[in-house]
């Protein structure tokens, strides 16, 4: 799979980045920076965590595993997120107490430009990963895109803040690195708002009107009695009730199924959908009056 090679190439520039920047931010003394490593560092794991959950979602179906192995790369997510939440609290928690005690430093500006390597490389990096995760419609690898966007943001926040520190506001140094620490607790909530929904079998309300939408302009859909959409893994899967022509025959009816599965893979890329169809309202009326 060719989003595997976007996810390889993010967990490489993590760990090559976070040992500069956490050498970089001990040797210099820079918290922001070392907010910054440490931000790339939950990233390694986070990474390593959906490439095992792509990896196993690649599966086949089983016995066990009917409709496959797509949800193990949410459950990775979900676990990544929670990774994140330790280190962005511990961020938290360090630099806070860094800004209370006062003791505060001006760091040199050479580690201000370590924060502008990693800003660089990461920009790089998203650009890569975003262009791939939409030519092999990943949601995986667009959330760890949207990720190395994050990434490259932090890192100029580092070096923002170092550069404000070297003026005389030594403040900003671990202000900055506080703000790092935000930075990885929101992302980790992102994460795992999106996991929980997609493990809880919720669905976008806007995504679904626009399903419903394509259904009810098929030719020969009457109406549409019932729909329901959920996530697995990437995959949509669609369970739709419409009410055709009470006069089609089974065949008939059966083609109508066909035009409506064929045009949610052209218009949503959902290739799972199971469409029930039922007779009109006039053979039901029908029905009742002659009992």
């Amino acid at each position: 799979m060719s989003a595997l090679r976007g996810v390889w190439l993010s967990i490489t520039a993590y760990l090559l980045l976070s040992m500069i920047k956490l050498g970089a931010g001990y040797l210099f003394g820079s918290e922001a920076l070392l907010a910054d490593g440490w931000n790339n560092a939950s990233d390694i794991v986070a990474s390593i965590a959906v490439l095992i959950g792509m990896k196993i979602s690649l599966k086949p179906p089983d016995l066990n595993h009917p409709y496959g192995h797509s949800r193990a790369e949410t459950v990775s997510s979900l676990f990544a997120s929670f990774v994140m939440f330790a280190i962005g609290i511990q961020v938290l928690f360090h630099t806070a107490t860094v800004l209370l005690s006062g003791k505060v430093s001006s760091p040199p500006l050479s580690s201000a430009w370590v924060a502008f390597f990693g800003m660089i490389v990461m920009g790089g990096v998203y650009l890569f990963n975003y262009r791939l995760a939409k030519k092999t419609n990943s949601l995986g690898l667009m959330a760890a895109a949207k990720d190395n966007l994050s990434d490259a943001l932090v890192s100029l926040g580092a070096f923002i803040g170092i550069i404000g520190a070297h003026f005389n506001m030594h403040w900003l140094d671990p202000l900055t690195g506080f703000i790092v620490g935000l930075i990885i607790c929101k992302t980790a909530y992102d994460i795992f708002k999106d996991s929980s929904l997609m493990l809880t079998d919720g669905f976008d309300k806007e995504k679904l009107n626009d399903i419903e939408a394509t259904i009810q302009n098929i030719e020969g859909v009457e109406t549409l009695v019932d729909i329901k959409a959920r996530m697995a893994g990437n995959d949509i899967i669609v369970d739709a009730v419409v009410e055709v022509a009470p006069h089609l025959n089974i065949k008939e009816g059966h083609t109508i199924t066909d035009k409506i599965e064929a045009q949610l893979e052209k218009d949503h890329d959902v290739r799972n959908a199971t469409i029930h169809v039922e007779p009109g309202r006039e053979m039901t009326e029908r029905g009742s009056v002659n009992e």
